[in-house]
């Protein structure tokens, strides 16, 4: 008899059913494509990757801050990044941007706000 999935092999699977699901939902967006762009505060983000998962449009990626970044940041917030690995949230193809806000919803850190573009 399979021995039961451990907790973490529970919480993949959830998390992939939910990508899955939030990707499903993409036509839902009722903008255009760059209208909106996604903001990340660079202080808060802690990169968990949730608005990688979530984004139905591939906007976000997650990589490190380089010297300039980290530079930029208070002390308080350098050392929150250094505990992190340095990693961050990304907005790579900002462009393909939809508003629809899942990024934002998703965000644990609350380090996501979208800005109409040109405003």
């Amino acid at each position: 008899m399979p021995s039961p999935p451990s907790s973490i092999a529970r919480r993949a699977r959830s998390s992939a059913v939910e990508a899955l699901t939030v990707k499903a939902i993409a036509p839902e967006c009722k903008h255009p494509a760059g209208v909106f762009a996604p903001a990340i505060d660079r202080a808060r983000c802690e990169g968990k990757e949730d608005c990688v998962r979530v984004c139905p449009y591939d906007v976000f990626e997650i990589g490190k801050l380089g010297a300039n970044e980290r530079a930029e940041l208070s002390i308080f917030a350098r050392f929150r990044a250094t505990m992190h690995g340095n990693r961050q949230a990304f907005a790579v193809r900002a462009d393909q941007c939809h508003g629809c806000g899942l990024c934002v919803a998703a965000c644990p850190e609350k380090a996501i706000k979208l800005e109409r573009i040109g405003a």
